[in-house]
């Protein structure tokens, strides 16, 4: 039978292992594209963590999935799945900004020439066909 204080125990190590699973999901979405040494180090860390079959460790990987029970083969696959999509926001972001500063400067350009490259537009039904 179990103790109050066995059941503490065992609810506080699945609470960390809970924690340190969603810490390595959140560095590799995070640093996934880092440039700075500090963030690729996060990003390594949290990488050779998952894919890491040690189970020396208490809160090693596979421990820390068996404690969750979770298959470890499937939360690798959506750890991937996840980080790999941070890249790709990531660069969503990167692009649409280099297109509202290219559409910034090229508004610029045109209203400092001191004419107006736009045209105002002519309705189509009062343009005669032939």
């Amino acid at each position: 039978m179990k103790t109050a204080e066995d059941h503490i125990s065992e609810t506080s190590q699945r609470e960390l292992a809970s924690g340190i699973l969603k810490q390595a999901a959140q560095d590799l979405r995070r640093f996934h594209g880092a440039t700075s040494a500090v963030e690729r180090e996060l990003y390594l860390d949290a990488y050779s963590w998952i894919t890491s079959d040690d189970c020396a460790w208490p809160f090693s990987f596979l421990n820390v999935c068996q404690l969750l029970n979770l298959a470890p083969d499937v939360v690798r696959l959506e750890l991937s799945a996840d980080a790999s999509a941070g890249f790709f926001t990531y660069w969503g972001q990167r692009c649409a900004r280099a297109t509202r500063s290219l559409q910034s400067f090229l508004s610029h350009a045109f209203t400092k020439s001191g004419r107006s490259p736009a045209v105002d537009p002519v309705p189509l039904t009062h343009v005669p066909i032939k």
